[in-house]
């Protein structure tokens, strides 16, 4: 009988943030040896205490170090043999890339993406030099000849749905509603636990070695207009509905403040350029996960939808 292959140990940095979290714990399940890099602060925060709480009980090796100290990037990344970026501060990430050159271990390294596909992407600013940035250490991973895969997972399900895209709100609309572009063009939607286990599955996988893991669940690719006549379905109710078209959402994207600056902006590239599916998976660079992972079953936008009836 043929030895199983024992499974490549991930540390995770970016570990407590949003999509970190969901990291963190998909590896652990899928049976990796897991490793959470955290600041010390950040263990201590007791904002965080259920994170680490959940941490411990997944058997999560917490590592302790930070971005700006070389010493324990390099110590933590010795341990392990992929290593998951989920930080914030995108162009830090070069710290970590100095790192695993220094260690010389890693066999595969994912940046911090999980958007959409920073080479393909048109964008106002802010969020083009957010993609810029994004870019960049692309090009740092490249020519430094670190093995690499690219997160596409597209639009954070729990971002979007929940408010179907509404500002200051906590529930979906049930009387009117405003539709950012002409509410025809496509974008996806993927449940961060799926957008996780797909990458955990992915890093073993020598068919996604030094490519990019695009994530397009056929169920959940939908324009806006299809997303709110879905809702509206589940209801048995119409919402009014209010166009923004593209000179009045540049306009308030000028006008508007940080934060809503930037996630207006993406959200420009997305619902007005097109920025999900553009453009057609070149096999030569990348791989679709749904094709690779059908046994990895997703939640769709219909189901997730059920629970704000």
């Amino acid at each position: 009988m043929a030895e199983k292959k024992s499974k490549s140990k991930i540390l995770v940095i970016g570990a407590t943030g949003y999509i970190g979290k969901f990291l963190v714990e998909a590896s652990a399940r899928d049976d990796h040896p897991t490793f959470a890099l955290v600041r010390e602060a950040s263990a201590k925060n007791p904002d965080n205490s259920k994170i680490f709480q959940s941490f411990e009980e997944l058997k999560v090796t917490i590592l302790y170090g930070d971005l700006h100290d070389h010493e324990s990037l390099v110590r933590a990344i010795k341990q392990v043999d992929v290593v998951i970026s989920a930080v914030n501060k995108v162009a830090d990430q070069a710290n970590i890339i100095t790192a695993i050159k220094e260690a010389g271990n890693v066999k595969r390294f994912l940046p911090s993406e999980f958007g959409c596909d920073v080479d393909r992407v048109e964008a106002v600013e802010p969020a083009a030099t957010m993609f810029a940035s994004k870019a960049s250490i692309r090009r740092m991973i490249e020519s430094e000849g670190v093995p690499y895969t690219y997160v596409v997972s597209n639009g954070f399900a729990g971002y979007f749905l929940p408010t179907l895209g509404q500002p200051n709100r906590t529930e979906p609309p049930r009387d009117e509603i405003v539709i950012l572009g002409d509410g025809r063009t496509k974008a996806i939607f993927v449940e961060e636990e799926n957008i996780a286990e797909y990458t955990i599955e992915a890093v073993d996988d020598p068919r996604t070695l030094n490519k990019i893991l695009y994530m397009r669940p056929q169920d959940n690719i939908m324009s806006f207009d299809e997303l709110v006549a879905m809702w509206e379905f589940k209801i048995g109710k119409s919402l009014k509905r209010t166009y923004i078209l593209e000179e009045e959402l540049l306009n308030k994207i000028r006008d508007a403040p940080m934060p809503h600056k930037i996630m207006l902006s993406i959200a420009h590239s997305v619902f007005v350029k097109g920025a999900a599916i553009g453009y057609e998976i070149d096999d030569s660079i990348g791989v679709e996960a749904t094709h690779l992972y059908p046994e990895t079953i997703y939640t769709t936008v219909d189901d997730y939808l059920n629970q704000f009836i």
